[in-house]
């Protein structure tokens, strides 16, 4: 069964710019300047009542297809967090007897990680453009990886957690790792 029109809507917050052109939808704010390009998908984007509320329009669509208008309001909606507050993944350090130690380099921009299960070999990892990382003021074994884009920042966290993979152990017994612990909205 195939709906002939379907439309979503998000409002756009106080003191963001959004421009709209060819379904490349670009999103400026406090904390700098995301783009997102959504030509990929077959939906109308457009800016209404005056650039204070932004809507997504589909025609024709099955049910399955419908679900891309709400992702595409959902990642607007993460554009406009990300440049008003940022995101930050909380990362913790693991280990049952070689203590991890991660040490950060470049301005927050690359971590080296150390002695993970005894090994000599140090771990680089270089974290993706516009996100920082930074170890914890109030939390032992805790890293904090931030930026304004929720996938740039992501991906660096999971870059993180997969360069400290136990290999040939059982996993159950060698829980050794760096584990994302929570994240969200950086409280400011």
């Amino acid at each position: 069964m195939k709906t002939l029109c379907q439309e979503e809507s998000i409002k756009v917050p106080k003191g963001i710019k959004i421009t709209i052109k060819s379904k490349i939808v670009e999103v400026t704010g406090k904390h700098g300047t995301l783009k997102r390009d959504f030509k990929h998908l077959p939906i109308e984007l457009w800016l209404a009542n005056g650039g204070k509320e932004v809507k997504a329009r589909m025609y024709f669509a099955k049910s399955k297809q419908l679900s891309m208008l709400r992702s595409v309001c959902s990642h607007i909606a993460n554009l406009f967090e990300g440049v008003e507050k940022k995101f930050e993944y909380r990362l913790r350090l693991v280990y049952a007897h070689f203590p991890i130690n991660a040490n950060i380099v470049n301005g927050g921009k690359t971590v080296e990680i150390r002695n993970f299960i005894g090994e000599k070999i140090v771990r680089t990892v270089h974290m993706l453009p516009g996100v920082t990382c930074e170890k914890s003021a109030t939390t032992k074994d805790e890293l904090v990886v931030s930026g304004a884009d929720i996938e740039l920042t992501g991906r660096s966290s999971a870059l993180i957690h997969q360069s400290c993979l136990v290999k040939d152990k059982d996993i159950r017994k060698f829980l050794d790792g760096i584990y994302v612990s929570s994240h969200g909205v950086k409280e400011e």
